[in-house]
């Protein structure tokens, strides 16, 4: 039975032998699925020791996964704006002023 510290080296080497036209499953995680997918595709391309098909087809899959993963945090970006810029009670009235903090200062 492996080890603990055995365990993820051995679920790496699982995903590794999975073909590159086969892309992770998308779900609650699947965001961190797929970047980590991603590193483990960097990682075999920097070892070398593959055929040059192997590589391209590897490459191939990196760079879907890379703009789906940038699709997301752009995504998550603007969510995060969206969530900034609500007003902090549900009455309080969104500022309108082009430069709140002049604002703030006049009336001191």
């Amino acid at each position: 039975m492996p080890s603990k510290s055995e365990e993820p080296r051995r679920l790496a080497r699982e995903e590794l032998r999975k073909p590159a036209h086969e892309e992770p499953r998308k779900g609650s995680s699947g965001f961190e699925e797929r970047l980590e997918r991603l590193e483990q595709l960097a990682d075999k391309l920097r070892e070398g020791n593959i055929p040059l098909d192997d590589a391209i087809a590897l490459f191939e899959e990196g760079m879907k996964l890379s703009k789906s993963l940038e699709k997301d945090l752009s995504r998550i970006e603007r969510r995060v704006e969206i969530l900034t810029r609500e007003p902090e009670s549900a009455q309080g009235e969104p500022g309108l002023e082009l430069f709140p903090e002049l604002a703030e200062e006049n009336e001191e």
